[in-house]
């Protein structure tokens, strides 16, 4: 009952957090949480938990060490030698990868989630630094290099792809064909119209937030446009553009993703240990749960409620739509197809990173007692900043083509509303509100109405306390004298 006596005390902390907060006004706005953040937050969810500690959750770093050290002695005591150098070669790689995975998922320190079980995350941890060291490798060898680096790796890469242009005839009903007039649209439809829906499906699950979705899919689509004239991939029709990508696919699977998120957050999250499960049924559910988060945090993101938070979330939009790029820009300079696994183990492992990485992010926005970002959301970082230095360095004459007139022109005036608003909304806003407020103090508004204190109700001056009123005195006397 450890657990519940803690959600208790975290409610009376943010209790007390609450009255204090209202009664220091402007500074008690700016703390927002209570101690323990994660409780805070999710002080309202129906959550409950037993506190069961099992042999699953128990941490193993004696029993994994026994193991490697018995599987090293099998290799050098028992296993046959083979002469091949470069199966040698390639199987010491491989065993210095998976010791240096088996370490460090026994050793890294736990991240923000729980389910299914805090090792399958810090595995995700250790994978993005082999990932990021990959790319670091990669980065230190020519182009030619690394495409007979792929090619060891599949026999069917080294090789210049084939690039199919989306655009061409853009007719979405063609009277020329009157036995197939919607023909453009049917050979637009291909495997990445799931990947499109699934795949935004699960970003919003990621993002949580309804706007920040819709603007870096949006956002996209005008990279594409931008960058069409280097990668003939994205030329695309206007209506494969606006209605299939940003309506349909993105669109929906927005929508799926928002319905699940209400889902998660209204749903209530009980766990009990399986032992002290009486029946087979309740078991098997409790087993089927653990696959469900352990409870479900909000996002609140409040972009434009500080300068520090616009800021923020401006560079999470660029570094999500870097991260997409960088899926096209890889494959085209290293000469991997789209449907190879090494491009989707590649995405697949970004849905991982990406859901740590935004979770410690928030968290690092919205917990004024985390000052620091999280170690995932560094990696992430590492690892978009070499893909871009891995991509500039193969094929630098592509990617620095000059951008079209009216591209460079959309992207100046942009950027420039842009920096307008944020000038206006966090410093010229802001001033003209805080003199206009110090105006009302200094110089209250007359009452004019009527309803007001009347001439006849205002004290009159007293003779004496007023020059001016004085001297009128003095020459009234003087008159009525004379």
């Amino acid at each position: 009952m450890d657990v519940k006596k803690g959600k208790m005390r975290a409610k009376k902390e943010a209790s007390l957090f609450s009255n204090h907060s209202s009664s220091n006004g402007q500074v008690a706005q700016e703390m927002e949480t209570a101690h323990d953040w994660e409780a805070y937050k999710n002080i309202d969810k129906d959550f409950f938990d037993d506190g069961t500690m099992t042999f699953f959750w128990r941490a193993h770093r004696l029993t994994a060490l026994i193991m490697f050290s018995l599987v090293l002695v099998y290799v050098a005591l028992w296993e046959g030698a083979n002469n091949d150098s470069d199966y040698n070669a390639k199987r010491g790689i491989i065993a210095v990868i998976l010791a240096f995975v088996l370490f460090g998922v026994t050793i890294t320190p736990d991240g923000p989630f729980r389910r299914p079980h805090p090792a399958v995350w810090r595995l995700m941890l250790v994978l993005s630094i082999v990932y990021e060291l990959c790319l670091v490798f990669l980065l230190f060898q020519t182009v030619d290099d690394a495409r007979r680096l792929m090619r060891s790796l599949d026999d069917q890469l080294g090789r210049p792809l084939p690039e199919k242009d989306y655009g061409g005839n853009c007719l979405l009903y063609d009277t020329g064909r009157p036995n197939d007039p919607f023909h453009n649209f049917w050979d637009k439809i291909d495997v990445f119209v799931s990947v499109h829906f699934f795949g935004w499906w699960l970003k919003t699950l990621i993002l949580r937030d309804w706007w920040l979705c819709m603007v870096i899919s949006v956002m996209f689509e005008v990279i594409e446009y931008t960058l069409e004239h280097q990668l003939p991939n994205f030329s695309e029709c206007w209506w494969d553009h606006w209605l299939m990508d940003v309506l349909v696919c993105n669109g929906l699977g927005i929508l799926l993703g928002m319905m699940t998120l209400n889902y998660l957050s209204m749903k209530p999250y009980h766990w009990r240990g399986m032992w002290n499960i009486p029946s087979y049924r309740g078991k098997l559910t409790r087993i089927l749960k653990q696959f469900t988060p352990y409870v479900w945090t909000d996002f609140d993101w409040r972009p434009t409620s500080s300068l520090k938070r616009w800021l923020s979330m401006l560079c999470i939009v660029v570094a999500f739509l870097l991260a997409e790029l960088n899926t096209f820009t890889l494959k085209f300079v290293l000469w991997i197809p789209p449907s190879h696994f090494l491009c989707l183990s590649r995405l697949l492992f970004f849905l991982f990173w990406g859901a740590v990485s935004m979770r410690e992010g928030f968290q690092f926005l919205d917990d004024p007692e985390c000052t620091k970002l999280g170690t995932q959301a560094c990696l992430v970082i590492a690892i978009i900043v070499t893909e871009i230095l891995i991509s500039l360095k193969f094929d630098w004459d592509t990617f620095t083509k000059p951008l079209p007139r009216h591209v460079s022109l959309f992207w100046i005036v942009g950027l420039a509303g842009l920096a307008i608003w944020t000038l206006w909304h966090f410093y010229l806003k802001r001033l003209i509100n805080h003199t206009e407020q110090k105006l009302k103090v200094d110089y209250p508004p007359v009452d004019r109405s009527g309803d007001g204190p009347s001439s006849s109700s205002r004290p009159v001056p007293v003779a004496g306390s007023d020059p001016g009123v004085r001297l009128r005195t003095e020459l009234t006397t003087t008159t009525k004298r004379a």
